[in-house]
């Protein structure tokens, strides 16, 4: 699959969006119908069990400070601020005993949510 990326100078770390949840990103569109170009757009603000709160959306347009991550027909815009919190992190969808929703294992998070999930 290939993966394409647009970086802020200065920044080297990646977001990583695992398969799962590029898959269930795509579900979600489908089951939706959300137009195929819209993106989704990932958020952080202050705040939740973690430090952190974040939002997912889709977007039918990024803006020129967008951070941009395409993989496998999927567009995720990231805005500058959310990017700085969100480098190293990797966002990951699960389905198993203890619930079923997107995951942010990201390690600029003060501390993780008792649940394992970032949204508790």
């Amino acid at each position: 699959m290939e993966e394409t990326k647009q970086f802020i100078p200065g920044v080297t770390e990646d977001v990583n969006v695992t398969d799962t949840a590029i898959q269930e990103i795509k579900k979600i569109k489908k089951e939706n119908n959300i137009p195929e170009e819209y993106t989704l757009r990932v958020g952080v603000r202050g705040g939740g069990c973690s430090g952190l709160s974040y939002s997912l959306g889709f977007d039918a347009e990024t803006g020129p400070t967008d951070n941009i991550i395409e993989k496998d027909g999927v567009t995720i815009a990231i805005d500058m601020k959310s990017w700085l919190f969100l480098t190293g992190t990797e966002i990951d969808f699960i389905d198993g005993e203890k619930g079923k929703g997107f995951v942010f294992n990201n390690p600029n998070a003060q501390r993780s949510c008792g649940c394992g999930s970032s949204s508790c």
